[in-house]
């Protein structure tokens, strides 16, 4: 069945709300407090992780099953304060330099202060640097531009930043008249207000469970060790992120991914042909992939050594790690099935 307008219109109020929240991995206690007050508003309760996790059973009995969707984004680490002022960073997670050139971002103390700046070139000034058509970003040609007045490294000390604070990246989240969700950090948010969106429905009694469900909201998926631990005596690990698109995938913005195989390997057989009936069955626009570079929670609970069948869902999301985009179908083919999968 399809998910109705009022569920997907949830989820995305969900959506945007997180991605509005600032949570690059090691800095993630709003989005954290976010989930909890939503799962508690849905009437559920839940329960953080000495990591930061967020832990909620749905409901159920029997074949007891995970949905993990991580909180955590893409950001930076102050790595030193120049000579003029000016910030060198250290990248959390993986992506190109190039992705945040000329994006507005905050520096987030460890003092409780916090100030914004935009990544811009070293010498960012077309009609000065002739040079800059050539540029190769990295943390040496691209670096943070307080909006402060500071012109030594002496003046940006004082004003309490330093060496070690996180960096967190303008998401800019919108939702077109025609659809579309833009925004920086779909991956994952994405996932996470489409999780929070069904714990609404299971707390209102409107979402038939067929099995003993959790959903799992974990906060260092970026840094490859988010879903190691699984607070839930759980058979089965479904990751609920970020379907990849582009050249020769069938997944786009508008349809739910279902992973065959990714960076580390082949999802579970019998997981992924369940996921590809439940779509089926719901009547999802969704693709079946293979995604070489990627990775997801459920693997690091497996590197962990934990003894759990794995799937991967979610919705097509474009230019991931970037500004990215997807789809109210997307949404609503997700929803649709992971309420099959778990009825």
């Amino acid at each position: 069945m399809k998910a109705d307008g009022a569920l997907v219109d949830r989820a995305i109020g969900h959506i945007l709300a997180l991605c509005a929240t600032p949570s690059p991995t090691g800095f993630t206690a709003a989005a954290q407090g976010y989930a909890l007050e939503a799962l508690a508003a849905a009437g559920l309760e839940a329960s953080s992780t000495r990591k930061g996790s967020v832990l909620c059973r749905l409901g159920g009995t029997g074949r007891p099953l995970v949905l993990a969707a991580h909180l955590d984004t893409l950001g930076a680490v102050v790595r030193s304060v120049k000579s003029d002022g000016r910030l060198r960073y250290s990248k959390i997670g993986g992506f190109p330099d190039l992705n945040v050139v000329t994006e507005t971002c905050l520096v987030h103390t460890r003092g409780g202060k916090t100030f914004e700046g935009t990544f811009q070139p070293v010498d960012a000034s077309v009609h000065v640097n002739t040079k800059l058509k050539d540029l190769k970003p990295d943390d040496e040609t691209v670096e943070i531009l307080l909006d402060e007045r500071t012109k030594s490294r002496e003046e940006t000390l004082a004003l309490g930043v330093g060496p070690g604070d996180i960096v967190s990246i303008d998401a800019r989240p919108r939702l077109t008249g025609s659809g579309f969700i833009k925004s920086r950090h779909l991956d994952d948010k994405a996932a996470s207000g489409i999780l929070l969106a069904l714990a609404e429905e299971a707390g209102q009694k409107r979402l038939r469970l067929g099995r003993e469900v959790f959903l799992l909201f974990t906060t260092y998926e970026e840094v490859g060790h988010g879903g190691a631990v699984v607070p839930a005596p759980v058979e089965e690990f479904v990751s609920v992120d970020m379907g990849a698109v582009g050249e020769d995938l069938g997944c786009d913005e508008y349809k739910v991914s279902i992973c065959a195989k990714d960076s580390n390997g082949p999802y579970d057989w019998d997981t992924t042909n369940a996921l590809k009936a439940a779509a089926e069955r719901a009547g999802c626009a969704y693709a079946l992939d293979v995604y070489p570079s990627y990775g997801s929670d459920v693997e690091a609970a497996l590197f962990a050594g934990q003894d759990l069948r794995h799937g991967l869902v979610g919705p097509g999301v474009y230019a991931s790690h970037g500004y990215e985009r997807t789809h109210r179908d997307g949404v609503a083919n997700t929803l649709a099935l992971l309420s099959e999968y778990i009825a």
